[in-house]
C-alpha cells in the first residue's frame, strides 16, 4: 500500500525495520506417534515459533537390531541435524532417549542449539528423590537413561540410588499395534517397581500414556513435558524465543 503527498508517491514501509521471521524449531523423531504430541507441547511453550518435524523410525529399529548405536545410525542422525541447520532451524530437539548420548556428542560440535529430550526429567528426578526407579521397554534405552541419571546426580551433588527395570515384550506389543497390551505390561512393572523406590522415571516417551489414568503408589516422571519445559526455558534465557 502506498500514499501520495505533494505529487510524490510515498511507501509507508520505507525506513521501517523488516518484520522478524519466526524462529524455527525442528524435532527429530524415531516414533511417528510422538510427532503430534511434541507439536502441541512446543506450540504451548514457544508460541510464535515455526514447528518442523523429521521422522525416521529406522534409526531406532537399527539400534534395537544391533543392540547398540552403530556408526551408520550416528551418521544418519548427523545428516538430519545438518539438514535442519541448513533449513534455518534456530533449535533442534531429538526426542529419542535411546540416542541421547549421541545427541550430547553432536551438540558439542553443532552451532545450532541441539537438545536431548530427557535431561529435564533427569534433573527433576534427582532433585525430588533419593531412591529412583528407572522403567524402560528397551535395553538400548535403559542403559543410557541410567547413565544420564547417575551423571546428573553426581553433577548436582545428590546421593541417589537407582533401580533399573526392563519391561520385556512391551515394545514389541506397541510396534504390533497392541497399545492395550503394552500399557498393561508397563502398569504391572510400575506397580512392582514403585513399591521399592520413592519415584519412578519412564525412560521412553512412548510409555507415558500407560500411566495417565488410575491411582499411582508413587509419583512418576516422563520426558516430554519436563524436557520441553527445560528447553523452552533455556531458549528464553538465550533470548531466542522472541518473547
Amino acid at each position: 500500500m502506498t500514499s501520495e503527498t505533494n505529487g510524490q508517491i510515498k511507501d509507508p514501509t520505507k525506513g521501517k525495520p523488516p518484520m522478524p521471521q519466526p524462529r524455527k524449531l525442528t524435532f527429530i523423531h524415531t516414533v511417528k506417534t510422538l510427532e503430534p504430541v511434541f507439536a502441541v507441547l512446543a506450540a504451548e511453550r514457544l508460541p510464535g515459533w515455526q514447528i518442523a518435524s523429521v521422522v525416521e523410525e529406522s534409526l531406532l529399529s537399527n539400534v534395537i537390531a544391533n543392540g547398540h548405536v552403530s556408526q551408520e545410525v550416528f551418521d544418519r542422525l548427523t545428516r538430519h541435524v545438518h539438514k535442519a541447520e541448513e533449513d534455518g532451524s534456530s533449535a533442534i530437539i531429538v526426542t529419542c532417549s535411546t540416542l541421547g548420548e549421541v545427541v550430547d556428542a553432536l551438540a558439542a560440535k553443532t552451532a545450532t542449539p541441539l537438545f536431548r529430550i530427557d535431561r529435564g526429567m533427569a534433573e527433576q528426578a534427582v532433585n525430588q528423590a533419593s531412591t529412583i526407579g528407572i522403567l524402560a521397554t528397551l535395553p538400548t534405552t535403559l542403559d543410557p537413561t541410567t547413565r544420564l541419571l547417575e551423571g546428573t546426580g553426581k553433577r548436582m551433588g545428590r546421593q541417589c540410588k537407582f533401580v533399573s527395570r526392563l519391561v520385556n515384550e512391551a515394545f514389541a506389543r506397541l510396534k504390533s499395534g497392541d497399545q492395550e497390551g503394552h500399557d498393561l505390561l508397563v502398569q504391572e512393572a510400575y506397580a512392582t517397581l514403585s513399591s521399592e523406590v520413592e519415584l519412578v522415571v519412564l525412560a521412553q516417551a512412548s510409555m507415558a500414556r500407560a500411566l495417565q489414568a488410575g491411582q499411582h503408589h508413587r509419583p512418576y516422571l516422563t520426558s516430554p513435558e519436563l524436557g520441553m519445559d527445560q528447553i523452552a526455558g533455556l531458549l528464553r534465557l538465550s533470548r531466542m524465543s522472541g518473547d
